[in-house]
């Protein structure tokens, strides 16, 4: 831990503190651990040193805060679902910039959780029991399990007594944990995540059920962004791995790095989007177009 914090004293100085340029805005909600502000302060010195102008992480609670401050020009760039990423936007605000890697692929998974000593073993156990979402413009923790009722032909309101969103797959895992919620849906990164840093509340649950692997949650910038910024923040975000001061952050995050992938990698999800509009052209909980 020591030598995270030389490292950072050593190779991140302030070289943007005379650029009058005002800072590049980053949205951010759970899709990584927000609770961990030191972290984010060390990472944003790290973009901001390496694009010589000062980065700052924007913190929201959901996805659609997010969405809508890419739609009002309140930040430049975004870590979102992607759910969020396929939804349509007429006309089209922003763009797929980089993929995180994890695992050695730019993908992941939903997980159904129940509590560790709950006899559920399959998803169709939970029929009838109190359920928690994640966001509901979350992959993994909403649009996956509603194309689980709906290859059913049931609906949230019909399959479960109860539902709730946490907007946060921390605390959904902690709801699932304490049997707050006989069972939730959350990302596999976070929960993974969670299984080495707080292991006290992973422990308390099990996995029952892991979904097919999606296009990892994306980095996207918005449309309009000048272009030497966004090729500046692929550049430095997909080189991470080139120096010991972004390796070190990027083991941090568990993650392998950032790359370049196809917009096809979220065909998944679309498809997956659509299977459920044809089964119900009016869900009350998916968006309107």
């Amino acid at each position: 831990m020591r030598l995270f914090y030389l490292l950072l004293v050593f190779l991140i100085s302030p070289t943007y503190a005379a650029n009058t340029e005002p800072p590049i805005r980053f949205g951010l909600t759970a899709v990584i651990l927000t609770e961990n502000l030191r972290f984010l302060d060390q990472w944003s010195q790290y973009l901001g040193y390496k694009m010589g102008r000062k980065v700052e992480f924007v913190l929201r609670k959901s996805y659609r805060e997010v969405m809508d401050l890419l739609d009002s020009g309140g930040i430049e760039f975004a870590w979102i679902c992607g759910y969020s990423y396929v939804q349509t936007r007429k006309p089209e605000s922003l763009q797929l910039l980089t993929v995180p890697i994890y695992r050695g692929a730019p993908r992941y998974h939903s997980y159904i959780i129940v509590h560790h000593n709950s006899p559920h073993k399959r998803f169709s156990d939970l029929k009838g029991k109190i359920f928690a979402f994640s966001d509901p413009d979350s992959n993994s923790g909403f649009l996956y399990p509603l194309s689980l009722m709906t290859a059913k032909g049931e609906k949230p309101e019909t399959f479960f007594r109860q539902t709730f969103f946490t907007f946060n797959h921390a605390e959904t895992v902690q709801a699932v944990s304490e049997q707050v919620a006989d069972g939730g849906a959350v990302d596999s990164y976070i929960w993974e995540y969670l299984a080495i840093f707080r292991p006290d509340i992973t422990k308390k649950t099990r996995i029952i059920k892991i979904s097919p692997s999606f296009g990892f949650p994306p980095i996207v910038f918005r449309l309009g962004v000048n272009p030497n910024t966004v090729n500046l923040m692929k550049d430095t975000l997909e080189s991470m791995g080139e120096d010991v001061t972004g390796k070190i952050l990027l083991a941090r995050l568990k993650l392998d790095g950032f790359g370049h992938y196809s917009d096809s990698l979220f065909n998944e999800i679309r498809a997956m989007v659509k299977t459920i509009q044809r089964a119900d052209p009016k869900h009350s909980l998916l968006p309107t177009d």
